[in-house]
Parts: structure tokens; C-alpha cells; sequence
């Protein structure tokens, strides 16, 4: 039952919306009755008022009920008012904060609609490719239908599909690609190669996972530093003879390695050095590296090791693999080097931008996630977004029961496997949620011992490709699923199990094959699957090469997803025979929902408190979704990692005081309590560092924007001629700057040198020149020489100027640039010691990295200038 302060919290929340809502749904009734075509003119005559620049308050509450009837038509789903209130709180730049099964990506179409309304194009940013694209395929429909373009970006898509689905009205896109598509498209030589537009509008779904979870790590594209690798091999060496507290502590709370003064001297005796580190020949980051990745990074935790002998970063909120990510600094090669595998070059830094950066670049942005509140005061302090809780459209039942607290992990185990057997006798439905692919092996190797089934689903290739399918069943009676992790899965565990999903997953599996000779062995030797087998005619009917077409399995799941008629005969009667066992199964499974129902609903067991407490809800708040009843319990052990950091030897010490054996558990609602308490601890230790990161990127965001504006304006000019010249005043004016530092004396030598330096010709200046008027002569004459360069070469090659201008611009711009992120990167490493000297680490980072900056700025000016009047055309003849 909701609280009672709760429910009054909720309802002051959301008062402000209720007239909206009533507006809105007055305009439906008006809406019923009009046809396709007509609902369709009315969506036009509304764009045609918000590009006139007309209030988007007078059309809001028609677009929302026209959005609402579009998916009533479609989708056959209409909106819940409290999912109109979710998306006038998105719309409002804010974030709603709606429970699982409350139907977020149906809510994200109403304000993407309206935004999408004003042709700048509106992003909707998932956590994963596959919710990316089930959204744009399934929910893009009403979209379409009421006359939107919908794109949907992919990671293999070239430059040119790129470039097709931005420009789309609505765009559905992860936050990887679309963070490396940003840095791309500022790394672009010609204008062609640019595939986004301004970014306007955002939705994300999932907001507290990308700008929270994902936000400790900035996106980096990077080229090869062609460092050597044989010292990580030494060191991961090295590391191996090393004894903890011996030679070097661990501060696992906070991710740290030191080394004390004897493993100092152990390693440079091993390493022949005088001194770990030594400029020329540093060795102490390869060694604590190679410590890092022996004490703090873990197999099948923290990465796994593929087929291609890769080290795949394992993402630790969402249990998922991050194909193509690699940690930084060198960690990666340390963590290759202890596995003994292929040591791939260290990279350096091309360009990067933290997720805080990116998303602050719209002009507006929005979020939804069933868990926003605990971290309230982050996304308001640096996103400016404010949190909005949705009600719910029914109460929620799930009961919550107090954690279970075991002496050690064997006892812990123990009582998950038995909780898991009991529930197994009920009936009810168990989802499983553990932090490591190690502990989902253990607790399945367990139940096997058991003898009890269960579904896997963990970041192993194996297991992610069938995770639809094992999701959709999970709310099965008897059904047993163990979970790395369950944020961003994108599908709700329905009572019962999901029968739409079930069932594609089945058909999908079998025509994957593409080889009819096989469906038909495999069917034949005893397959007494009934949803397989009853469309075994139609596998056997199929002809082999219409199976075999590229576009054959595309359509086939489109047929599936969209229930489209196309014109291809096998297709329409497949999907006229699918519709037709889908009504056959779903009176059964209905039925086998209401039995689940009764036996109490799906019971989650969590068997670690995660470091953030939204990690735990969301597992939670996989059960009791739409009212549905269900239930929920953790069990723990004084071994787990925030137990043994926070307080584990004070409850060890409070259950030998009580007087408890062994083998039973603390339960107490003190304990929870000093629990949620340490995660408030580790949440805002990791907030702090997230706010740091956040800070120190500010200084280099504004440094960027610059850099990336110069680089646009490049691209998107027809002519640079007058900029090169505007160029080349400037670094006049930079060298005169500098020559009113020195002595007149001096005045002639130092400046004939920096004029036959910057121009390429010997120039001679009067002594009795004055000082005042020398810039502007100079001016003078860089002009003439400029003129001069640009008759010569544009007399061998017409146009061949322009092309050097843009050339020489964006090579020197970018090649600066990156020199620039290595000096920055180096400052930000040092910076810290300043805290000793009772100074500002970042104040000081400020203005050196601005001093930084205007040097780089000045040195672009010098070397396109340089380089454009040395410029010669080799003929040959």
C-alpha cells in the first residue's frame, strides 16, 4: 500500500496537470470520429502553426489526444491519463520518473510528436541497439501513420544511411552512437561527411543510466600512440611476485593502488631503475596498472575474455557487454597482459566529450526511469532537469520483505538455492538478480545440483542473443531466471509469460536457419514444441530460394512485428495462419496469468545490495507491475563487497553479542537501514567524482565548442580566402605583441627573423622606424606576399588556393587539437598536487588549460600561414 504522505506527495505533483488531462481528453471524443486522412490534416495544420512561430500552449492538448487516437488505431493501446501526465512532464524539459510496466516508451510519443512538429528533428536515446530498434519498428508506427519519418541508427550503418536517418523527424539512436557520431562529425574533412543535424530536442529513456551510470566515463575516439607493449608483459610479471601489504596496499573502496616504500625498492631492483619515475623511462603507472588489473578488475565480473581472445568490458549496471570500449591509460593493455593475450597499442586522445557535455548541447532534453529520486540532486545540480514522480496507473501490491543477512557466501547461497526450491514447489515464478556472470554460473551450477530448471542470462554472447525469449518467459509458472542484471532490459515480465514474444522467438530461431532441409530434419526427428509444430506446414511449403533471398527474413519479422501484407503470398498466409494460433494460444495463457496471479506473482531474489540503490529498485520493480501482486527479499552475506567495506565487522560483532549460530540470518530493519546508508555513502562518493569530472570537462567544453564552431564554419564556407587573410594579420599582430616586450635595440634582428619565418621572404626594417606603425606595414606587405602566392599557384592550378586554404585549416586544426587533449590530459594528472600547496586544484586547472588554449589558437594561425606560403605545385613534364 502507498504511504499515505506518499499518495498526497503524488497528488500534489501532478494537480498542476489534471485540467490538461481533462482537455485533452475532450479533444479525443472530437477526434473519434474523424477519418485517417482527416486526423492526418489536422497533424499538418498544427505543424503549420508552430513553424509560424504561434505558441505551442494552444496545440498542445490537440497534439497529445491526436497521438493518443494514432495509438489507439495502430497499436490498439490508448494512453492512460497518468501517461499523458508523464509526457507533459517530459515535455516540460523535465524528468518522469515512471515504475516498470507503466508503459514508458508508449509516453515518449507524445512529446517526440509535438517536438518532432517543428522539422528540427527529435532524438530518442535508448541504452541498447535492440530497444533502439524495436522502438522505431514497433512504436514508429503511429508516428508514420500520422505522417512522420522515423530513423533509426545502427552501429554498421555507413555514412550515408547515417545521414538519411538523422534527417528523419523522429530518430531512434543509442547514447554511444550518438556520442561518437557527435565526435565524428567534428572530425569531418568535407561537409558530405557530416551526418547530424543541430540537436534540438532529446528523450532518453533509461536517463539515470546514461547520465548517471555512463556519465563516470567520457566517449573517446582514438588513434594508435604506437607505445611499446613489452613493459606491460614485465610488469603483469611483476605484478604476479608483488605481495599485498607487503609491497603495496589496495583501497578497494576507492579503486586504489599504491605502492609503499618497499615494493619501491623490490621494483627497481627487478627493473634495473634508479628511479620508477623517471621522465625518460617511467615505469610506476605501467606497474600500478598491472596491480589494478590483478587486484581491482576481475574475470567474468568486471570483463570477459570472446572467442577472438578480446577482452570485453563488462558494463557493471547493466550487465551487458560494451563491444568496442576499452578502458584508458593503459589499464586495458595491463588487463590484456595478465590474461596473456594479444597486447593491442595504447591509444591517444583524437577527441572526446563527457556524457554531462553532450547532452547539455540540446537545446532541450528530457528523461524517463523507474528509479530518478535518490539521485535528484545530481541531475538537477548539473543538468538542470527536475524530477517529476508519475503515478501509477494502478497501486502497486508488491510486498517488500527485509534483507536476509548470512555469517558467509556458502551459507548465503545456501538459502537462495532453497528459497528458490520452495518457490519452484508453489508454482511462482523466481527472477534471480546477481552482480557478476561468476555468481549467475555459481547459483546455476547450484540449482542444477538441485535439480531444478532454470534460464541463464547473463553478458555471454550465448545467452544475450536469446534474452527476448527468456524474459518473455519468466513470469511462466515454475519458471526460474538468474540475471547479471535486469536495468534496460526493455521488456516487461508479464504473469503467465509474454505469448507474442514467446512465440516470435520460436518462429525466429527456426527460420534463422535458412535451410529447409534442416526445419524439416529437425521437425521430423521428434521437435514437440506445439507452437513450432503447428506451422510445420507452412515450413515445409516454403520454396528454398524464396527462403534464401536477403530480404526474406527482414519481411518475415516484419510480418511478426507489424502484422504488414505485403505482396508475397507464402508471407500473407504465414501471418493469416500466425494470427490465427496467436488467438488459439492466448485464451490459455491468459488463463495460465490468472493461475500465476493466485499463487502469489513473480518473487525477485536479489542476492547482493548493488552500490546504488536504483540498481536494487530496479530489480524490485521487475515484480508487482500494473498491480499484479509479487514480492521481493535480498539476501546478503558479511563477504559481500559493500557489506565487508561498510560496517561488516560490526554486524559480526552484533551477532556474536545476540548470540545467533551460525546458519541463522539477521533480519532486522536496523540493518536495512544501515545499509541504505552505506549506499548513500558510495552514491555520493561516486557523485562526487562524477561532479569533478563534470567540472574539469566544463573548462574544456567551452574550449571545444570553440574549436568544433571554427571547424563548422570551415566546412560550410564556400570561400576562405578572407579568413586566411584575417589569419595571417593576426599572427602579425601576435609578433608584434611579442616585440614590444623586447628591447629596441633588438627591434631589427628579432624582426626581420619572424617575418622571413612566418612569410618565407627576407625583409629589412628601417631603425628609425617607429614601433606604432610597423603592424600595420607588415600587414601590408603579408597581403602583397599573399597576392602573390595566390597568382602564382592558381596560374598552374585554377582553384588550387581554396582547396590549400581548406586543406591546411582542418589539418591544423585537428592536429593541434589533439596535441591539445594530451597537454590537458597531462595538466589534469598533475593538477591535484596543487591541494598540498593549500591551493585550488581547479582554479589553477582553468586558467593554465585557457593559457593553454590561446597558445594553440595562436599556433593554428602560424602554421596555416607558414605552410600556405610555402605551398609550390610539382610539375613534371
Amino acid at each position: 500500500m502507498l504511504e499515505p504522505f506518499f499518495k498526497n506527495y503524488l497528488n500534489q505533483s501532478t494537480t498542476k496537470y489534471d485540467a490538461q488531462v481533462r482537455k485533452i481528453n475532450q479533444f479525443e471524443k472530437k477526434l473519434q470520429s474523424l477519418s485517417d486522412d482527416q486526423l492526418r490534416q489536422r497533424v499538418q495544420d498544427i505543424k503549420r502553426h508552430l513553424q509560424a512561430g504561434k505558441s505551442e500552449n494552444e496545440v498542445i492538448d490537440e497534439t497529445f489526444a491526436i497521438v493518443r487516437e494514432a495509438t489507439w488505431r495502430v497499436l490498439k493501446i490508448r494512453h492512460f491519463d497518468v501517461q499523458l501526465i508523464g509526457g507533459l512532464v517530459l515535455n516540460e524539459g523535465k524528468i518522469a520518473e515512471m515504475k516498470t510496466g507503466e508503459g514508458k516508451t508508449i509516453v515518449a510519443l507524445l512529446p517526440t510528436f509535438l517536438n518532432a512538429l517543428y522539422g528540427k528533428g527529435v532524438h530518442v536515446v535508448t541504452v541498447n541497439e535492440y530497444l533502439a530498434r524495436r522502438d522505431a519498428e514497433e512504436v514508429g508506427q503511429v508516428h508514420r501513420f500520422l505522417g512522420l519519418t522515423v530513423g533509426l541508427i545502427q552501429e554498421n550503418m555507413s555514412v550515408e544511411e547515417r545521414q538519411e536517418n538523422y534527417n528523419c523527424d523522429v530518430v531512434y539512436v543509442t547514447n554511444n552512437e550518438l556520442g561518437f557520431d557527435y565526435l565524428r562529425d567534428n572530425l569531418a574533412i568535407t561537409k558530405d561527411e557530416v551526418v547530424q543535424r543541430p540537436l534540438f530536442y532529446c528523450v532518453i529513456d533509461e536517463v539515470d543510466s546514461i547520465l548517471i551510470d555512463e556519465a563516470r566515463t567520457p566517449l573517446i575516439i582514438s588513434g594508435s600512440s604506437q607505445v611499446t607493449t613489452q613493459k606491460y608483459i614485465q610488469t603483469a610479471t611483476l605484478a604476479n611476485v608483488l605481495q599485498k601489504n607487503v609491497h603495496y596496499t589496495v583501497d578497494e573502496k576507492n579503486q586504489i593502488v599504491k605502492l609503499l616504500d618497499e615494493g619501491t625498492v623490490f621494483c627497481e631492483q627487478a627493473l634495473e631503475t634508479t628511479h620508477l619515475y623517471d621522465p625518460p623511462e617511467p615505469w610506476a603507472s605501467y606497474i600500478l596498472n598491472s596491480l589494478k588489473a590483478k587486484e581491482l578488475f576481475k574475470r567474468n565480473t568486471h570483463y570477459i575474455v570472446n572467442d577472438e581472445n578480446e577482452v570485453i568490458i563488462v558494463d557493471e549496471f547493466t550487465g551487458r557487454t560494451m563491444l568496442g570500449r576499452r578502458w584508458s591509460g593503459g589499464l586495458h593493455q595491463a588487463v590484456e597482459a595478465k590474461e596473456n593475450l594479444p597486447i593491442q597499442d595504447e591509444n591517444q586522445t583524437i577527441a572526446s566529450i563527457t556524457y554531462q557535455n553532450l547532452f547539455l548541447l540540446y537545446d532541450k532534453l528530457s528523461g524517463m526511469t523507474g528509479t530518478a529520486k535518490t539521485e535528484e540532486l545530481e541531475f538537477e545540480n548539473i543538468y538542470k532537469l527536475k524530477v517529476v514522480p508519475i503515478p501509477t496507473h494502478r497501486e502497486v501490491r508488491r510486498k517488500d520483505f527485509p534483507d536476509l543477512i548470512y555469517k558467509n557466501q556458502y551459507l548465503k547461497w545456501q538459502a537462495v538455492a532453497n528459497e528458490c526450491v520452495e518457490m519452484n514447489r508453489l508454482g511462482r515464478p523466481v527472477l534471480i538478480g546477481t552482480t557478476t556472470i561468476e555468481k549467475s554460473e555459481l547459483l546455476a551450477a547450484l540449482l542444477q545440483e538441485y535439480g531444478v530448471n532454470y534460464r541463464l542470462l547473463n553478458a555471454r554472447p550465448e545467452n544475450v542473443e536469446s534474452e527476448s525469449e527468456i524474459v518473455a518467459q519468466a513470469g511462466c509458472q515454475g519458471a526460474i531466471t538468474i540475471s547479471t542484471n535486469m536495468a534496460g532490459r526493455g521488456t516487461d515480465i508479464a504473469l503467465g509469460g509474454n505469448l507474442k514474444l514467446v512465440l516470435n522467438a520460436k518462429l525466429k530461431t527456426v527460420i534463422q536457419n535458412l535451410h529447409l532441409a534442416d526445419i524439416n530434419k529437425e521437425l521430423d526427428e521428434g521437435e514437440k514444441d506445439p507452437l513450432v509444430c503447428k506451422f510445420t506446414p507452412f515450413f515445409r511449403s516454403l520454396n528454398e530460394q524464396e527462403i534464401k533471398k536477403p530480404e526474406f527474413l527482414s519481411n518475415f519479422i516484419d510480418y511478426l512485428t507489424k502484422g504488414l501484407k505485403l505482396e508475397n503470398k507464402i508471407l500473407t498466409e504465414f501471418h493469416d495462419l500466425y494470427i490465427k494460433v496467436f488467438d488459439e494460444l492466448n485464451t490459455e495463457w491468459q488463463e495460465k496469468k490468472v493461475v500465476v496471479s493466485q499463487l502469489g506473482g513473480l518473487h525477485v531474489i536479489g542476492t547482493e545490495r548493488h552500490e546504488s540503490r536504483r540498481i536494487d529498485n530496479q530489480l524490485r520493480g521487475r515484480s508487482g507491475r500494473q498491480g499484479d501482486p509479487g514480492s521481493s527479499r535480498f539476501f546478503l552475506s558479511l563477504d559481500d563487497k559493500l557489506l565487508r567495506l561498510f560496517g561488516g565487522e560490526q554486524i559480526m560483532n552484533m551477532m556474536k553479542n545476540i548470540g545467533l549460530q551460525d546458519d541463522t540470518p539477521i533480519q532486522s530493519p536496523i540493518l536495512n537501514q544501515s545499509l541504505d546508508s552505506a549506499q548513500k555513502k558510495v552514491e555520493a562518493y561516486h557523485f562526487e567524482g562524477r561532479k569533478q569530472l563534470f567540472e574539469y570537462d566544463q573548462a574544456l567544453t567551452m574550449q571545444r565548442n570553440g574549436i568544433y564552431s571554427e571547424r563548422k564554419r570551415v566546412l560550410e564556407k564556400t570561400s576562405l580566402r578572407d579568413w586566411t587573410i584575417e589569419y595571417g594579420e593576426r599572427s602579425l599582430s601576435d609578433i608584434f605583441l611579442t616585440l614590444q616586450q623586447r628591447n629596441k635595440s633588438e627591434l631589427g634582428d628579432f624582426y626581420a627573423f619572424k617575418m622571413q619565418e612566418l612569410l618565407g621572404l627576407p625583409y629589412q626594417i628601417n631603425e628609425n622606424s617607429k614601433v606604432e606603425t610597423l603592424n600595420e606595414i607588415w600587414k601590408q606587405q603579408f597581403q602583397i606576399s599573399y597576392t602573390l602566392k595566390e597568382i602564382q599557384l592558381e596560374a598552374i592550378e585554377p582553384g588550387i588556393m581554396r582547396e590549400l586554404e581548406r586543406s591546411f585549416l582542418l589539418q591544423q586544426i585537428d592536429f593541434c587539437w589533439k596535441e591539445h587533449l594530451q597537454r590537458i590530459a597531462a595538466l589534469r594528472d598533475s593538477i591535484r598536487w596543487r591541494a598540498y600547496a593549500q591551493r585550488d586544484p581547479l582554479t589553477d586547472y582553468k586558467k593554465e588549460s585557457y593559457n593553454i588554449f590561446v597558445k594553440m589558437l595562436a599556433r593554428i594561425r602560424h602554421q596555416v600561414i607558414y605552410l600556405l606560403l610555402r605551398s609550390k605545385i610539382a610539375i613534371e613534364f
